[in-house]
């Protein structure tokens, strides 16, 4: 059994049950015996570890972690200390600067959002390394399926921001006319060209939540 240590550890009680799940984790169990598995087992569920359910006021929704050493701890786009900037990063904190005045921290670590209430949740949450992709189809699209359609039923207006097509493929989910959307191409150097760069997605969160007398979210990371 899985132990978030929020409110996430009742709405989904049932999720760790479920067949496809059973599954899941007896793939992993030999995944992570045979090969190297990114993020390491202790922080798959950090997304939802460092945001609890009640607190979610933006999602943002990758595709599956990153894949080279010591990259990945289990927040979409988030890397360690230390690590190098991956590309796509480094387009968000471009888009970042043009739109609300962000100022280069120096290293990839977003824990700040998640702390405010940013839930960082990629598609799937595990990936071999060096293997983009090597644990789609595995159950996991199905397990983030049901964290976002929770997060549908949330009373309280949430922002999603949905950034290429994995994260596009989210949004049929995405039905309370509370909640905005908003979308946009993945930020990679292949695609950030087409309308991620100048989408201003930062601010309009921000307009949203602050028209809905919520917090907006200080996008500025600390050293």
């Amino acid at each position: 059994m899985v132990n978030l240590g929020n409110d996430w550890d009742n709405i989904l009680a049932d999720e760790w049950r479920k067949p496809y799940y059973i599954l899941l984790r007896n793939f992993l169990k030999e995944e992570y015996k045979t090969k190297t598995i990114y993020p390491n087992m202790h922080n798959i569920f950090n997304a939802l570890k460092y945001t609890p359910f009640e607190k979610v006021k933006a999602v943002i929704i990758g595709q599956d972690p990153y894949h080279g050493p010591g990259q990945a701890h289990g927040l979409c786009f988030s890397v360690q200390k230390g690590v190098d900037i991956p590309p796509s990063l480094q387009n968000i904190y471009k888009e970042l600067a043009n739109d609300v005045g962000f100022k280069h921290p120096g290293h990839g670590y977003l824990v700040d959002w998640a702390k405010q209430g940013v839930l960082m949740l990629n598609t799937v949450l595990t990936v071999r390394a060096g293997a983009a992709a090597s644990h789609r189809r595995m159950g996991w699209e199905i397990f983030t399926d049901t964290v976002i359609s929770k997060l549908n039923e949330k009373q309280t207006p949430v922002v999603f921001l949905l950034w290429g097509k994995p994260a596009a493929e989210k949004a049929a989910k995405i039905t309370n006319p509370l909640h905005l959307k908003l979308e946009a191409p993945h930020p990679s150097p292949l695609s950030a060209h087409r309308g991620f760069l100048g989408s201003k997605h930062f601010s309009k969160a921000n307009e949203f939540l602050v028209k809905n007398g919520i917090e907006p979210i200080n996008w500025q990371i600390g050293d």
